[in-house]
């Protein structure tokens, strides 16, 4: 089995494949106070849930955009499967072309998205996460990145609207039934949810605006199962679209050597 590993400013994603297959997919706290044993117990844990055994684990691959807990979870992973982890860098043999200003500022995360939408999908493409922040990567016909768009995310926005705030409190983060909130909760639900997806369709609309049509809109991330459903075009949501990525440049780098 290969693990694919996403460290995220919130949670790590962690997905093991099996000949090409996803095998489970999970997703614990990141925590930058936590040492490399204490997360060799916490992944040890979750694989013995899915009935994987350290020694079956061949690789593994990260993604990261906290370098605080990058070197701590490799060394988790070489404490508990004894294995040296491959770490996303444009080194790689991604596949993926980078022309913005400066290649080495695109995030992990967005290049494994990139590195996915060019794997399994038709091109060109625009690439939606929805995590802790909202970011959106334009990847042309080519396969090669042009550009990002980064904003604050669903659930941090809300998150400083109730912390700014008096009056408002916090809510669940569900659609409510129309875009004119009838109450608080769903005036605040309207703007959370129906403003996100409104974002999204206007920033497609100006992405294709300078890249040309997309063949494919894909989205991931936390909040994008949320969200996605309520856009006007048709945007594809695929949660393990960054575990997809980096199991493809996993194998690409391996049928290397």
């Amino acid at each position: 089995m290969v693990l694919t590993i996403d460290i995220g400013n919130t949670n790590i994603v962690l997905g093991g494949y099996e000949n090409g297959a996803l095998g489970f997919c999970t997703r614990i706290s990141t925590d930058k106070s936590l040492e490399a044993d204490q997360y060799a117990l916490e992944l040890s844990g979750i694989l013995n849930l899915y009935k994987v055994a350290g020694e079956n684990i061949e690789g593994a691959i990260i993604s990261s955009v906290v370098p605080q807990i990058t070197d701590t979870v490799a060394r988790a992973l070489r404490m508990f499967a004894g294995v040296e982890p491959l770490k996303l860098t444009q080194e790689l043999p991604t596949g993926v072309g980078v022309n913005i200003d400066t290649p080495s500022e695109l995030g992990a995360d967005l290049l494994a998205g990139a590195i996915a939408a060019k794997a399994l999908y038709p091109l060109p493409a625009i690439v939606i996460d929805m995590g802790t922040a909202t970011k959106i990567t334009a990847v042309d016909e080519q396969g090669t990145v042009q550009g990002v768009s980064i904003m604050p995310g669903v659930f941090i926005s809300l998150d400083a609207l109730v912390n700014g705030t008096s009056l408002l409190k916090g809510i669940a983060t569900n659609a409510p039934v129309r875009a004119i909130g009838k109450n608080t909760v769903e005036s605040m639900q309207s703007g959370v949810v129906f403003g996100a997806a409104s974002m999204l369709d206007g920033m497609v609309e100006r992405f294709e605006a300078e890249l040309g049509p997309a063949k494919t809109l894909v989205a991931t991330g936390g909040a994008a199962g949320i969200v996605v459903p309520h856009c006007r075009h048709s945007v594809q949501y695929v949660p393990t679209l960054i575990l997809d990525g980096l199991y493809a440049v996993y194998c690409r780098t391996h049928a290397a050597l």
